[in-house]
């Protein structure tokens, strides 16, 4: 991604400007071949928050489906649930599980914020790291088999989708920048209205697929999860970063899930 402006037609209308939003987010948030026409300028990963919603519908559309396949081949709630997490890793090139182990790395085993951010841009991952992704797929995936019947779990996988991505600009808005380079800086802070535009966004994108009183007790439960990780990543190292803001993804879903679970949608 280069710093060059982008082209002023891009930004001639709000239909433009959507497109151009989904265009950088899922550039951003996935492995799918979006094409962003021209350069992806200082800022506009911040100014795509908004469409982040919209590209967790898409990586739940895509897992959902991929476990509805697996029930179709009569296999087990429990693989079933894991094939759609597969799925959903495999679209996003494992980003967020990424970001995860190495919060996990760094905010447990640095000393300093020095050393827990050198060990976050460590390419390795250390036994906090695996442990995280363990009980975060194993979380998930019984929650997801728990559920009465697969088309369910496929609801339950889109709802979270969305609102795990949902949120990701709250943390953007209110936390500071842990470190002056790296994606979250390069991305740029959020505003305010990026922020309540993805969460409405978020909240009507998963209310056809679950209902309207669990996408907003989803939506809660998410901010929990943005607040719970907001207070320790501003203990640990000040701020956030893109490992922030991918290990953020991942507690909002499975705290949308385990809603989803306690009230069986």
């Amino acid at each position: 991604m280069g710093n060059v402006g982008t082209d002023p037609e891009l930004r001639s209308g709000p239909l433009a400007g959507w497109a151009r939003n989904v265009a950088v987010a899922g550039l951003f948030l996935t492995r799918l071949p979006f094409r962003p026409s021209g350069d992806v300028g200082p800022g506009e990963l911040s100014d795509a928050g908004r469409a982040y919603p919209i590209i967790g519908l898409l990586v739940g559309v895509i897992s959902g489906a991929a476990l509805m396949l697996a029930a179709e081949l009569d296999l087990h709630p429990l693989a079933c649930a894991f094939i759609g997490l597969a799925t959903a890793a495999l679209v996003t090139g494992g980003l967020h599980e990424d970001g995860l182990a190495d919060v996990a790395d760094g905010f447990g085993g640095g000393v300093d914020k020095q050393n827990k951010m050198r060990i976050m841009r460590d390419s390795r991952i250390g036994a906090f790291g695996v442990l995280a992704l363990i009980f975060s797929v194993a979380v998930r995936a019984a929650i997801l088999s728990g559920l009465p019947g697969p088309g369910l779990a496929a609801v339950a996988i889109v709802g979270a989708a969305v609102l795990s991505r949902s949120v990701l600009p709250t943390v953007m808005f209110f936390l500071p920048l842990a470190r002056t380079d790296g994606l979250a800086a390069d991305a740029g802070r959020g505003t305010a209205k990026t922020m309540v535009t993805a969460l409405v966004i978020g909240a009507l994108l998963a209310w056809p697929f679950v209902n309207l009183v669990m996408a907003i007790v989803g939506t809660a439960a998410a901010l929990i999860a943005v607040v719970i990780m907001a207070v320790i990543a501003q203990r640990q190292i000040g701020g956030y970063t893109g490992d922030v803001l991918g290990g953020t993804q991942q507690l909002a879903e499975i705290a949308v899930l385990i809603v989803a679970g306690a009230t069986a949608l």
